[in-house]
């Protein structure tokens, strides 16, 4: 299940808050390797670490890093601060964290207090790589912006460039992780006290909620992990928010079940959230546009959802203009237009609504 090496580290490629990746010296072979500080501590040029080397002898999609179990030359590392929420639980690396919701947090009697969402926009998304250009966006229109990330992927919220810069450059209002994700500005135990938490400890006009950069899929119609997408929208009517399904849609994608609305949005839309969402479309070109409102009409979605559609080019622009190397499966805005204008026409569509406007709905004879 676990495959255990030890290394020595070699020099430094990279540091953030939270997080530092090193080269390391792994049987002879110069390699690399991720340090999260807040778990194992510091390391040093020299150090010999143990390292968990699974995923990339198993080539996965983990940008070729080894991960930095404990250093065999550290002196230890000391328990600091309140809180008694265990994330990774029953693991060796289970982590202790100030949960939002505790009795000894600062936001103890808010959270004790909040009950509904008070009508928020919430977008949910199923990519990481949707969190930023929906952040920018949303940046445009001055909007306050908390991101709520979940353990469908990466579960340390360091270990996302795209999260650290979009802090730094104040498009984020604050981060909430919940579940067994850990790192957030706030943390918290489910996806109801996350969103909570959002609306009115960080007093959010928008809320996002995707989970961290490396999607679980299979090629089969339910084993992956953006099925949370449908459980997170139906969460959000709960709590009495306005749930957002922001759609994957693609024509760059090789793989069929991809092609347009992927099969994936399909699955959550039919068969997993129960709840009526606004579904934000983008306005493509006869062709692309005929073939996404046809896979709308033969899964008998209208009625059930309510579609609009948003011209939502103006993305692009805001992504260029950014300086963020901005990708998706690898493909950037260019190559996979729909995708991005997507995500545009979702923003817009969530501006409208916090602004109490009326989004541009489809209506079908």
């Amino acid at each position: 299940m676990i495959e255990i090496k030890k290394g020595t580290i070699m020099r430094e490629l990279f540091a953030r808050e939270g997080i530092k990746g090193f080269a390391v010296e792994v049987e002879g072979r110069e390699e690399k390797c991720i340090v999260y500080t807040g778990m194992t501590g510091e390391v040093q040029t020299g150090d010999e670490v143990l390292l968990n080397t699974t995923a990339v002898s198993l080539k996965l999609g983990t940008g070729g890093y080894h991960y930095v179990i404990a250093n065999l030359n550290g002196a230890g590392k000391e328990l600091h601060s309140h809180g008694h929420i265990m994330k990774l639980r029953y693991t060796p690396m289970q982590v202790k964290v100030l949960s939002v919701e505790e009795e000894d947090s600062p936001h103890r009697e808010t959270m004790l207090q909040a009950e509904t969402l008070e009508h928020t926009p919430v977008l949910v998304g199923t990519l990481h790589s949707m969190l930023a250009p929906l952040s920018l966006m949303l940046a445009e229109h001055n909007l306050r912006v908390a991101y709520v990330m979940t353990d469908g992927a990466a579960l340390p919220i360091a270990f996302s460039n795209t999260v650290d810069w979009l802090k730094k450059n104040h498009k984020l209002a604050g981060t909430v992780t919940i579940g067994h994700a850990f790192g957030g500005d706030l943390e918290a135990v489910n996806i109801y006290s996350g969103l909570l938490a959002a609306r009115h400890v960080l007093k959010a006009d928008i809320i996002i909620v995707t989970m961290g950069p490396g999607i679980v899929g299979t090629g089969t119609k339910w084993g992956f992990t953006g099925v949370e997408q449908g459980e997170i929208l139906n969460a959000v009517d709960v709590l009495q928010g306005i749930p957002i399904a922001v759609p994957r849609i693609s024509f760059a994608d090789a793989r069929q079940r991809h092609h347009g609305i992927s099969h994936h949005t399909i699955t959550v839309l039919t068969r997993i959230c129960r709840v009526d969402c606004l579904v934000p479309l983008p306005l493509l070109e006869e062709e692309g546009m005929s073939f996404i409102l046809e896979q709308i009409r033969q899964e008998r979605l209208f009625g059930r959802h309510h579609f609009c559609a948003e011209d939502g080019s103006a993305v692009m622009n805001v992504i260029k203009q950014s300086g963020l190397k901005i990708t998706t499966m690898g493909r950037g805005p260019e190559q996979e237009k729909e995708f991005f204008l997507t995500l545009g026409a979702a923003a817009l569509t969530a501006a409208r609504v916090a602004a109490g406007e009326r989004p541009g709905y489809i209506s079908i004879v």
